[in-house]
């Protein structure tokens, strides 16, 4: 196995597609007692030698589902990346207890990834975002290459067998048959030096102002780490007071009295307190 391993180099260039591809087909299958003695290894004892074993041994069946997501227009390389997640997932969560092989609990993560990728990126705006429109946007694609188009008693048969409205089939078929626009799009008969005219170039945006955005963050930041420093150098009380009455994140401030009580002094010694921490603040600050 090793040696066909090596081989792949002469066949296909590493790092490629098709040289994963052949050497997930290469790698062992396990059998049903290899694969039940590896997964009590993983329930039980947290083997991650046994997990990776079962892992590498079904890569070649997440190829295989991936591959069945194709005709949507995304990379197969992401696909199966994907649908990896599934399976790693699946070998964290299996019971070796439970009566049926890996692959068996695995598809149901496997496919789940996928149509997770496949909702997120086949479209800029989503497709699909509740249960049923997820189910439906998987099956009607599946009905659109059996038929081709749709009329009304087509539509009227693909809502009776997924169990969904004729408004859900349209609206579905509206948003799949839409294509995503690109903003950057060249506007005809406009070339200069050879170069065509995109409409962004026309654009402006006259209230931004990215130079007085950065300074005022820098600046607020420069004053925050001021601050910062000049708090650490109160004593532990004075600090205390000063997040109470001014830093405190809630919107009703620690009052004196409640302060006095804490400490177990008066209100107008709290106040001094204050008083001479915010003294000291501010000559802290001012020479830092």
């Amino acid at each position: 196995m090793i040696k066909d391993m090596v081989l792949t180099s002469s066949i296909t260039p590493l790092g490629t597609l098709e040289s994963y591809i052949y050497i997930t087909n290469i790698w062992p299958m396990l059998t049903n007692i290899e694969e039940k003695e590896l997964s009590e290894k993983l329930f039980y004892h947290s083997d991650i030698e046994a997990a990776k074993k079962l892992i590498l041994s079904h890569l070649r069946f997440v190829v295989h589902v991936a591959k069945h997501y194709s005709g949507y227009g995304l990379q197969l390389a992401d696909l199966i990346q994907e649908g990896n997640i599934g399976l790693m997932k699946a070998v964290r969560r299996f019971n070796p207890e439970i009566g049926v092989r890996l692959v068996s609990f695995a598809v149901h993560w496997i496919k789940a990834e996928i149509h997770e990728y496949v909702l997120r990126n086949w479209r800029i705006v989503k497709v699909a975002t509740t249960k049923a429109q997820r189910k439906l946007f998987f099956n009607l694609r599946k009905a659109k290459q059996r038929l081709g188009w749709f009329n009304q008693e087509e539509i009227n048969m693909v809502a009776r067998e997924l169990g969904v409205s004729t408004k859900d089939v349209k609206e579905m078929e509206s948003r799949m048959s839409a294509q995503d626009m690109t903003f950057d799009f060249p506007i005809k008969n406009n070339i200069k030096n050879n170069r065509s005219l995109n409409s962004i170039y026309f654009l402006q945006d006259k209230k931004s102002n990215f130079a007085y955005d950065i300074e005022k963050k820098n600046w607020k930041d420069y004053i925050s780490n001021k601050l910062s420093n000049a708090i650490l150098k109160l004593d532990q009380r004075s600090r205390k007071i000063i997040y109470s009455r001014w830093l405190n994140k809630n919107e009703n401030k620690t009052t004196l009295q409640e302060l006095a009580n804490y400490y177990g002094i008066s209100a107008e010694r709290v106040r001094q307190l204050e008083k001479n921490a915010m003294k000291k603040l501010r000559l802290s600050i001012e020479h830092y």
